[in-house]
């Protein structure tokens, strides 16, 4: 499964792999890879990013086109 998601809402802050990795203290390479499909994102690292970007997790994982988190 490919994220292309996280990619867009990266880029979509005009943030590079590198600071995405700093971001969730992991390498720019490993943050690559979640955002190919070569890795399976952690749980904890999803809910990072989904705190971080402001988007729920079903957003993340293409659940549903609704960007709300549920409050």
């Amino acid at each position: 499964m490919q994220y292309q998601r996280i990619r867009d809402l990266r880029e979509d802050k005009d943030l590079t792999q590198k600071q995405m990795g700093e971001i969730l203290s992991c390498s720019q390479r490993v943050y690559s890879n979640y955002e190919r499909g070569d890795l399976d994102i952690p749980t904890d690292i999803l809910l990072k990013l989904a705190d971080f970007h402001n988007v729920s997790v079903d957003y993340i994982l293409n659940r549903t086109d609704n960007k709300n988190t549920a409050k």
